[in-house]
């Protein structure tokens, strides 16, 4: 009897170390998750990434449908490397409070919801920091778990992120035409030159067609585009020009 009582003990604590083994993970997942996401974000200060996410899903998704011809058009261009009316342009027309805020501009949802509130057509609110931690690290479309990682990620990013690398950053990820990331990229399928050669016009109709790239064209630019350039134009000038950005910390 003892024998076989020995046995069962020995047999019913090999079955629990394992599910004391499997609970532990579960416990340590999140943390490694943070601690992963956190290295992430400090390599990617220093180190130009090659793609994003957005760009990676994009192509599978072009694939996943037989479209084995679909190809992503994307090359990284520094800072000082674009025209100076490029990053003024894009804080213009996307986000005026960027030097100010920390990530999320609570005026601007506030603005925002009520806007929505009254049964217009939607407004969004979020910063060009938000937009850099969903093109970068997550993917498209609407849920709360995206949102909740959107809004990790844009803590992170001003953390351990000057200004200046977010701008540079979004300026190398968004999306200006179908398949076309980058103003460098932009540049080069719609002008034929390198983005230090863009016009203060042509990059207020880059800016322009954000975020509905695959809806607008800056090339051919329509009544909504050509009007909403030349207030991008406007917006920049009374910020203080390409000397604004170069001010940000």
């Amino acid at each position: 009897m003892g024998t076989e009582g020995e046995k069962r003990k020995v047999e019913l604590e090999g079955a629990v170390r394992p599910r004391r083994r499997w609970r532990r993970w579960i416990l340590l997942a999140p943390a490694l998750w943070v601690l992963f996401s956190i290295c992430q974000v400090v390599v990617l200060r220093f180190i130009d990434p090659p793609f994003s996410s957005v760009m990676a899903l994009r192509q599978l998704e072009a694939w996943g449908r037989g479209d084995w011809k679909f190809r992503l058009h994307h090359q990284w261009v520094d800072l000082d490397g674009m025209a100076r009316s490029v990053p003024i342009s894009l804080v213009a027309a996307e986000d005026q409070r960027f030097p100010e805020h920390n990530g999320f501009d609570l005026k601007a949802i506030e603005k925002a919801r009520d806007h929505n509130a009254q049964g217009r057509r939607l407004r969004g609110a979020s910063t060009i920091s938000q937009q850099v931690a969903k093109n970068l690290f997550l993917w498209q479309g609407r849920s709360w778990l995206r949102k909740g990682l959107e809004a990790w990620y844009t803590v992170l990013i001003e953390l351990f992120w000057p200004k200046q690398r977010i701008l540079e950053m979004y300026a190398n990820v968004a999306e200006f035409g179908d398949g076309i990331y980058g103003v460098q990229a932009a540049s080069r399928q719609f002008w034929g030159k390198d983005a230090a050669r863009l016009s203060a016009a042509e990059s207020a109709r880059l800016a322009a067609v954000l975020p509905s790239p695959r809806r607008y064209s800056a090339t051919r630019p329509g009544p909504y585009v050509q009007r909403r350039a030349a207030w991008i134009q406007r917006q920049a000038r009374q910020l203080g020009g390409a000397g604004y950005v170069e001010q940000i910390d």
